[in-house]
């Protein structure tokens, strides 16, 4: 026979411990009742009475946290697709949605999905690392993807659907940290004499002389870009749309969003030189305007492709790499964003402080500044 603490009908949140035919003792908890009607309880076996008590109260702060709802039987996979429809496409940009659901499909869903939320462990995250980097992936690919599941827990933590997020237990692999070697003056120079009379010749100027992010110069408006003061204010950025958000026929859609950060909405000067070269820009856009059967520039933007469409990072970029062969500057990986890199290089090295430099650049943190530039 068994024997029970306590007696009569269990409301919601009150416990009983009983001894069964066996000798084991449980711990109970009655949680109300699910949609269909049925009673909701949570049990606990133990091999003694103390034991079963201590069994009870973490039960009971459990339920106190919200542990014991519908979430008990969640999976990663579930969770994963929840954080991303409800907390990262209302809440980031299309294109970080899209990084952020690319990873979760094609990575961590296929070696974690499985798994019920609440049950995975600081070991299992650590595997998950291990097994990416024998696979191949860099320190900082993979220190991305502990990112994305770390912040995916943390929501799951903070609505107190797991107990606490086993990512942050977890230290991420050590990136490389990426050598800055922008190029040199005598090198820039020589790449921008390979860039005269190309059609993104002031494009190039700009993003060496003012530091700007690619998305940031694609996104410029004629009317954000005052010639005779010779400014220019960053209050959007070009970005491409997500690829299931676009028609079977698109090949690639473009919009416009907002910047980075707030840090980086800003307003940079610019060198007399780059002036004049914009102002020759200018002329060369209304005549093409002017030419063209059909101008397609509904944003006014500095810098466009053909029919005034706007211009594509990744054309962008090549063309960067075809004007460096040009220029004869090969041997070591130069990147687009290493003309950024100049600029804040220059800057610094003509005495401009590390406060003005992450000001320019747009930096949300001067820990950024410094850590890349120091």
């Amino acid at each position: 026979m068994s024997q029970r603490s306590g007696a009569g009908r269990r409301g919601p949140g009150e416990g009983s411990i009983y001894q069964r035919g066996d000798g084991k003792w449980v711990a109970a908890l009655s949680l109300g009742f699910k949609s269909g009607g049925k009673r909701y309880r949570r049990r606990a076996i133990t091999e003694t009475r103390a034991a079963a008590i201590v069994q009870l109260e973490q039960l009971k702060v459990k339920a106190g946290l919200g542990l014991d709802a519908e979430s008990e039987r969640w999976t990663v996979e579930h969770w994963l697709k929840s954080w991303l429809d409800t907390e990262v496409r209302p809440t980031l940009r299309p294109r970080t949605h899209e990084q952020y659901a690319s990873v979760c499909n094609g990575h961590l869903i296929p070696a974690l999905g499985h798994r019920r939320v609440r049950s995975l462990t600081p070991t299992d995250v650590r595997a998950y690392m291990q097994g990416k980097i024998e696979a191949g992936l860099s320190a900082r690919t993979v220190g991305n993807h502990h990112i994305i599941l770390r912040r995916a827990l943390e929501i799951a933590f903070r609505y107190g659907y797991v107990e606490k997020n086993v990512a942050r237990l977890v230290s991420a692999p050590r990136a490389r940290r990426y050598k800055v070697e922008p190029l040199t003056p005598a090198e820039m120079k020589r790449f921008l004499a390979a860039c005269k009379g190309h059609s993104l010749e002031a494009l190039f100027v700009a993003l060496g002389a003012t530091g700007m992010r690619i998305g940031e110069v694609l996104g410029l408006s004629w009317s954000r870009i005052d010639l005779e003061g010779g400014t220019v204010r960053i209050e959007q950025i070009l970005y491409r749309t997500p690829v299931a958000a676009r028609k079977p026929d698109d090949d690639e859609v473009f919009a416009l969003g907002e910047p980075k950060t707030e840090k980086s909405r800003r307003t940079l000067v610019l060198p007399a030189a780059a002036v004049a070269i914009l102002k020759a820009h200018r002329t060369k856009e209304v005549e093409r305007r002017l030419a063209a059967p059909v101008w397609l520039n509904e944003w006014d933007l500095a810098f466009t492709g053909d029919h005034g469409l706007p211009l594509s990072d990744r054309m962008v970029r090549y063309e960067f790499q075809d004007l460096l062969k040009k220029a004869g500057i090969t041997g070591r990986r130069i990147r687009l964003h290493d003309l950024r890199h100049g600029a804040a290089t220059y800057m610094l090295a003509q005495g401009v402080s590390m406060k003005v430099v992450q000001e320019v650049l747009g930096h949300s943190q001067m820990s950024i500044t410094s850590d890349t530039y120091s």
